[in-house]
């Protein structure tokens, strides 16, 4: 069906950074660019294609369109609307701490939230801070009266689980983590098609609005596991070697699956009947071929394949973040 490059859309925030213009090669007039939006179906802030006859269509457009919904493959097949499409991939650069947080599921978005699902996501740790940390739940198993009232008499931070993160770490965040993104960390993040967030504290500063930002308490209180998270942040596979490239599971659960890959000369695989690719360049330069296109890649392009491409090369020393559903 063709190679898809796609124009990210940008966010700018109090805590954003300037890497992804500098190390990544972004353009925009945002005095910074905190989140670019690698690949979103999301009305909040939408993927543009970049090439081809459908170049500067929304990638809700091509997929709705002109290719069909068949092309998010048949894991997706009960996904009748564009409105369905499950996942969203992120660049996210904080220069500075972002606010305590925590998501709703799947059941609780539908009740609650225009979003027709939760959030479950995942980030890959790109660059960071010698001392960087995430806030990753909690120390201590509480219940929801002691978070209630550790929000409102300021001593949340003292019940939260710090933990000191490096470069290829892999933190899973279910719906209902409370969670936070410490200062000096540049990731990835792969996560459902969601853009509700409950926010539990924030620092006590204000916004690009000169405002605070508002708070959720009584929707956090709602949907926070408050028991202390068991999960490792490694990745769930072990390296594999192949010819030309390395590739690593980081993680798998049931909306998304992320692979690292690290290639030395030549990266060969499938976009199946099962599920659409999404590739992110995290490093390095090369040539995609498929589907008799050919192009050339290099370090911050998001590139779509629909399900059922067949056969795709990248050609060149690269790293690249592989997302299928």
């Amino acid at each position: 069906m063709g190679i898809y490059f796609l124009q990210p859309a940008f966010k700018e925030t109090i805590w954003g950074g300037s890497k992804l213009k500098t190390d990544f090669g972004m353009e925009s007039e945002l005095s910074n660019i905190a989140e670019a939006w690698m690949l979103s179906c999301h009305e909040d802030g939408e993927s543009v294609v970049k090439n081809g006859e459908f170049a500067g269509k929304t990638l809700s457009d091509l997929i709705e369109k002109e290719l069909g919904m068949s092309c998010l493959g048949t894991n997706c097949r009960d996904y009748t609307e564009i409105e369905d499409f499950p996942i969203l991939i992120k660049l996210i650069d904080a220069a500075d701490k972002l606010s305590v947080q925590v998501h709703p599921d799947d059941e609780y978005a539908a009740e609650h939230e225009k979003d027709v699902r939760g959030k479950t996501e995942a980030w890959y740790i790109l660059d960071c801070d010698k001392d960087a940390e995430l806030i990753y739940g909690f120390r201590d198993d509480i219940d929801k009266e002691e978070f209630r009232a550790s929000i409102e008499d300021s001593t949340l931070l003292d019940k939260v689980n710090r933990v000191n993160v490096k470069p290829g770490d892999v933190a899973f965040i279910p719906s209902g983590t409370l969670h936070a993104i410490g200062k000096g960390i540049l990731l990835a993040e792969v996560q459902q098609s969601c853009n509700t967030t409950y926010r539990v504290f924030d620092y006590n500063r204000p916004g690009l609005d000169g405002k605070p930002r508002p708070l959720h308490i009584d929707k956090a209180v709602d949907v926070t596991n408050c028991t202390v998270p068991t999960r490792s942040f490694e990745p769930e596979g072990m390296p594999v070697k192949h010819d030309g490239y390395i590739s690593v599971l980081l993680t798998e659960c049931p909306y998304f699956t992320m692979t690292l890959i690290e290639a030395d000369s030549l990266f060969a695989s499938e976009a199946d009947e099962k599920s659409f690719v999404s590739l992110i360049i995290l490093d390095g330069e090369g040539v995609i071929q498929c589907a008799g296109e050919e192009y050339p890649v290099k370090k911050g392009d998001s590139i779509f394949l629909p399900a059922d491409s067949g056969s795709y090369y990248v050609s060149g020393k690269t790293r690249i973040l592989a997302t299928q559903v």
